[in-house]
């Protein structure tokens, strides 16, 4: 299947342009879990709750989170529609489409007035921000990460493609970046009242610098080869391709879970550890920016030595360290200097091992379904277990009284996708693939 990867010589302005506008897709989409204290001021009051002190903070807290999860619903909707659309007009017509999307969906979750503003309809078209949101981002993926495969020189189609997963991460060090900054120069009133709404402001920018910078891409897949119709599209896919869509989904529990386990280190370092808001976005921001380092140290193994190593080994290393490691920063007397370098290491091992899982994925799927099976692959594992990660360890933490929970529940998810990407590795070799990745 790698033998589509260079048909179409595809000049590194147009790769770049890809990356740029999938870090400002994926910025927008996660900066919501930054705000997400803040958010659940504005939106989901006590007297919405109807509960008083204590409980009704957490039970806003959890509200505000369900909403980040409602935006992941769409996203298996956007995978079939855009996904499909990408795989009959071309990745460029998708990726200009999701774009437009995304920027849509930012400017309501801006813009909307506070329950005291509006009363319930604020929540209301908080979450149909978010609807939309996750529609734009559920066919993003697959076509943008079809593109960096189907325009990779042959001996670096896992560094190419793993710009997908750092994107990503450039995407979560601007977000928690800027809250940073928000919350360092701004008072703790202003950062609730209204500070948060300058990052999604910020986020705006995807229409016109995105809608610039892709108007210039050439595309990677001929008319020949794309199908008359959506329809058809996916009745290839699901009749003759389910199994790499399982496989994929098995794959990405344990990226996706872990994924969201680091975003929600904000919220974490606040409610659980007791930090104060600008320690939260600093300990979010230092994972990222280790992800920026593992991700394309990771992809470039993949190109030498194989996926079986670069793969394998750091997310057993994880397995192995993560339970310590939560331990180290959950006991009495640790210092913000430890949970620092914890979640560092911790998020730099997991994107290590991302690195040429993205071109393993993508070469799963040939190319006339490849935009729609990846999209559908990724937009289901994030839904059912991404999306409801914050949700779920936030309620578990309070539920058992158990600051453990996220290593818990990151040793799980992984053990289930090292069964996945050994069983599409296993599949590989029987087709007789090449095992540079």
């Amino acid at each position: 299947m790698a033998s589509d990867a260079q048909e179409t010589k595809i000049p590194p302005r147009a790769v770049a342009a890809v990356v740029i506008g999938n870090w400002l897709e994926f910025y927008d989409f996660i900066v919501f879990t930054f705000f997400a204290v803040m958010i659940s001021k504005a939106f989901f009051p006590a007297e919405l709750m109807g509960a008083g002190g204590g409980e009704a903070e957490f039970l806003g807290l959890l509200a505000a989170l369900a909403t980040f999860w409602a935006g992941f619903f769409t996203r298996p909707l956007g995978a079939l529609i855009i996904g499909a659309y990408g795989d009959r007009a071309g990745r460029k017509a998708a990726m200009t489409l999701t774009i437009m999307l995304m920027a849509l969906g930012t400017g309501i979750v801006a813009l909307t007035p506070t329950y005291a503003q509006i009363g319930i309809w604020a929540p209301i078209i908080l979450i149909a921000g978010r609807l939309i949101q996750g529609f734009s981002c559920g066919g993003e993926v697959g076509a943008a990460t079809s593109y960096l495969l189907e325009s990779a020189p042959a001996n670096r189609r896992a560094s190419q493609t793993a710009w997908q997963g750092t994107s990503q991460q450039f995407a979560g060090v601007a977000g928690s970046g800027l809250g940073l900054i928000l919350a360092a120069t701004l008072s703790e009133q202003q950062l609730y009242d209204w500070g948060w709404r300058v990052a999604f402001l910020v986020g705006l920018l995807i229409a016109p610098v995105g809608l610039y910078i892709r108007a210039m891409l050439p595309e990677t897949i001929e008319k020949h080869e794309a199908h008359e119709s959506s329809a058809a599209v996916l009745s290839n896919l699901f009749t003759r391709h389910w199994w790499p869509i399982l496989l994929g989904v098995l794959c990405i529990v344990g990226p996706t879970i872990s994924t969201y386990v680091s975003g929600y280190m904000t919220t974490y370092a606040i409610k659980t550890l007791g930090h104060p808001a600008d320690i939260g976005m600093l300990v979010t921001m230092v994972g990222y920016i280790a992800g920026i380092a593992g991700v394309p140290l990771g992809a470039w193994l993949a190109d030498r030595i194989g996926f079986r190593t670069s793969v394998f080994v750091p997310r057993i290393i994880f397995l192995l360290v993560v339970l310590q490691a939560y331990v180290m920063i959950t006991a009495q007397g640790s210092t913000v200097e430890t949970l620092l370098l914890v979640n560092a290491g911790l998020n730099f091992l997991l994107a290590l091992s991302y690195g040429g899982l993205y071109v393993l994925l993508t070469e799963a799927f040939p190319k006339s379904v490849r935009s729609t099976g990846l999209s559908i692959a990724y937009a289901i594992s994030v839904t059912v277990f991404g999306g409801s990660t914050q949700l779920v360890v936030a309620w578990l933490i309070e539920t058992l009284k158990d600051p453990l929970v996220p290593a818990w529940y990151q040793i799980g998810a992984n053990i289930v996708s090292l069964i996945g990407i050994l069983l599409i590795g296993m599949r590989r070799v029987q087709q007789g693939a090449p095992q540079s990745v």
